[in-house]
């Protein structure tokens, strides 16, 4: 593993303090707030904490309730909602100052023989043929945001959180274009892979990457612009099949629509031999600030 890839894995290791509570630290990974995927991931963990052992996270349903402060801990309460024959369910809020600023659902399955089918992954250039977030984020500080749209946040993934990515930049939409789309290759940094139970956690941790960005993109402009308020809202994803994430993983982000102050967003997650491993949803804030009179 790579030094920065150790450093989130230890971020996302939180602390056990009693039966059913833990405490997690926060990081400031370059936003004005904590960064939403490092709360879903951090309550993954603690749900999963209190669930037997064999049993897989299926899906997770999350609010964000309120902004997190990047100086305090959080404290993660697990609830124990149900242990049925093949499912386990949790309820998790993380809490910060006595008030909550997240709440998520979690569902565990025991694995089991189906049926099986997908869609098919879309043809996107080999990541090997694309410029690594380092470069990317190179040329965005060389220039002016406006120049690279929706590359804001490499900064986070090149520089702090130990995940490269790759975005196909040919196939992500311009201004004016509708809906909002992008295509990411994403993979753990190092020449180690994680531990075996931290994919799971680590997919989580990137879900979150660039969705509401995505949104953004028809509308032109830059993550983080003066007259434009943007933040999740709630976020879910369901897990369909084991993933490696030592390897590249493909991200398609679809935006479909964005009315009355909020975008709806859709990913679908692939390995690199088109398995479907997961698919998430997003509603976001995407409000327009107006200058007061």
């Amino acid at each position: 593993m790579s030094v920065r890839l150790d450093q989130l894995l230890k971020l996302l290791d939180i602390e056990t303090l009693d039966a059913d509570l833990f405490r997690g630290q926060s990081r400031d990974d370059g936003f004005k707030q904590l960064y939403g995927g490092q709360v879903v991931a951090q309550a993954l963990v603690a749900a999963t904490r209190t669930v037997p052992a064999g049993r897989l996270a299926q899906s997770l349903h999350a609010y964000f309730l309120r902004p997190g402060d990047l100086h305090l801990p959080i404290i993660y309460e697990v609830e124990r909602i149900r242990d049925g024959g093949s499912f386990t369910t949790r309820r998790v809020q993380a809490i910060q100052n006595s008030v909550p600023i997240f709440s998520m659902m979690v569902s565990f399955h025991s694995p089991e023989e189906g049926w099986d089918h997908q869609v098919a992954m879309p043809a996107v250039p080999p990541p090997e043929t694309l410029k690594s977030g380092t470069q990317l984020h190179a040329e965005w500080r060389a220039g002016p945001p406006e120049a690279s749209p929706g590359l804001l946040g490499i900064k986070m993934i090149a520089e702090r959180a130990g995940i490269e990515i790759r975005p196909a930049l040919d196939l992500q939409s311009k201004p004016g274009e509708t809906p909002g789309t992008q295509r990411l290759w994403l993979r753990c940094t190092g020449d180690q892979p994680p531990p075996p139970e931290w994919h799971t956690v680590l997919l989580a941790y990137a879900s979150d990457f660039d969705l509401i960005g995505t949104a953004k993109l028809p509308h032109g402009g830059y993550y983080g612009q003066p007259d434009m308020m943007m933040a999740s809202l709630d976020h879910a994803v369901w897990f369909h099949r084991a993933a490696r994430f030592d390897d590249w993983l493909l991200y398609c982000i679809d935006a479909p629509t964005a009315a009355a102050g909020r975008a709806f967003i859709t990913g679908r997650i692939y390995d690199r031999a088109g398995l479907l491993l997961a698919s998430t949803t997003q509603e976001g804030l995407m409000r327009r600030v107006r200058p007061k009179a």
